[in-house]
């Protein structure tokens, strides 16, 4: 064999075998890489944030095109958050009377006592994060106060509106009362005693007034409310038809120091539209360009009642009240009123309450009240005294001892309430 040729074959077998050499070697230390734990974690954590970003990309897109379905179709409902709370109320009278006659009713009456079970379904929703608007339902008869075995129906559509700090405006096209104007009181269904006198104002707060639109205005330790109501009255059982009428209430409040305020309240009831026999049904109220018919205030006063009124002795005028509360501790109040009728100075109603009920101990109550024709004619008298245990803050029961003095009759009622919220 040719000396040249054999080293020209011994010079490639050797280049084939240092190739072969080399690319062991540097296959060896890829596949020791990617045995490295830090290397495959480096690989790792590059993988997840190319998909961390893709994910991101898929993200903002639909914020925008979210972000101009609204801008396009907006609604102050979007962002709202409805609450819904439910009241069961229970209230039963054991009254010590031997005959139950037409007196007893009136005293009765008077006192405020209102007995049966009373369900509340209550839909509070926030607009714009500064308005809100309330819906209630409840469960009550037309000639009783029992509204067990009735169905729901609405009782109250209430809307507020914060403009500003200082001023808001309320709307409330079923079931107005004064009290819903402003912030003078509490709600009546905080109320802690049992009968209207222990409630926490005087009577006109709590009067219903069908449809009605205020305003209020804050200005320091100062609160002014100013509002207009229209009502339904129907007429009494020997006539037909029903009539409405236009009434104004107005207070202001003086926050006299941090727990103690003052309350000036009146309401004026002003003119009243014929009485109809063809119901144009709600919100619709006829009103004559041409003429108007102007009905006597004795007429007024004789033949029409309003429709679902505390008491059977309200005045067509109107009248005036004066209050005041303060507070003692997180629990315990103290408050009084004074209610005076326009059309006679010396009809007075008044009460004074103190009530201590916290929520984790054993709560109490004492109230006050009665109605007068002068200084020294008392026409109606009651004193109450309640107990007040809370079971968690579902239940409470409150059992509370009345005793009514109205003219020449008098007699002790026991009740018993239990409440229920949900």
């Amino acid at each position: 064999m040719d000396p040249l040729a054999s080293a020209v074959n011994k010079l490639e077998g050797f280049a084939k075998s240092t190739q072969d050499f080399a690319d062991s070697v540097f296959r060896w230390r890829e596949d020791s890489k990617r045995r490295n734990p830090i290397e495959i974690l480096k690989r790792l954590q590059r993988e997840a944030f190319s998909d961390l970003m893709k994910l991101r990309d898929r993200q903002d897109k639909v914020e925008r095109v979210l972000t101009l379905y609204k801008s396009s179709k907006g609604s102050p409902f979007q962002e709202a958050s409805t609450h819904v709370r439910g009241d069961f109320d229970v209230l039963g009278a054991l009254l010590m009377m031997d005959n139950v006659e037409q007196h007893n009713y009136d005293a009765i009456r008077k006192a405020g006592i209102r007995t049966g079970v009373h369900p509340r379904l209550i839909f509070e929703t926030t607009i714009r994060q500064n308005d809100t608007l309330v819906t209630e339902f409840a469960a009550s008869g037309k000639d009783q106060d029992d509204g067990l075995g009735r169905p729901l129906s609405l009782t109250k559509v209430f809307y507020a509106a914060n403009v500003s700090d200082w001023f808001s405006v309320v709307a409330i096209p079923v079931g107005a009362h004064c009290h819903d104007i402003g912030l003078a009181t509490n709600s009546p269904q905080e109320r802690r005693g049992l009968t209207n006198y222990s409630l926490s104002g005087p009577p006109l707060l709590n009067q219903h007034n069908g449809s009605g639109i205020g305003i209020t205005v804050r200005k320091s330790n100062f609160l002014a409310s100013l509002a207009q109501f229209v009502s339904v009255l129907s007429l009494q059982p020997g006539s037909d038809g029903f009539s409405r009428y236009f009434s104004t209430f107005g207070q202001v409040v003086c926050q006299i120091s941090r727990s103690t305020k003052i309350s000036l309240q009146g309401v004026h009831k002003g003119s009243q539209f014929p009485s109809q026999k063809v119901n144009l049904g709600a919100l619709a109220m006829p009103v004559g360009i041409f003429k108007r018919n102007k009905v006597p205030e004795t007429a007024l006063e004789e033949s029409v009642q309003p429709v679902g009124t505390m008491t059977a002795e309200n005045d067509s005028r109107g009248s005036i009240a004066l209050m005041l509360e303060s507070e003692l501790d997180e629990s315990a109040r103290i408050g009084g009123w004074l209610e005076m009728k326009r059309s006679n100075a010396k009809c007075l109603q008044w009460a004074v309450s103190m009530h201590d009920t916290p929520e984790d101990d054993i709560g109490w109550g004492l109230s006050l009240g009665g109605s007068m024709q002068g200084p020294k004619s008392w026409e109606h008298f009651q004193v109450e005294s309640f107990l007040n245990f809370n079971f968690g803050k579902r239940f409470s029961l409150q059992p509370a001892l009345v005793y009514v003095m109205d003219r020449t009759t008098q007699f002790p009622v026991l009740l018993l309430r239990s409440s229920w919220s949900l």
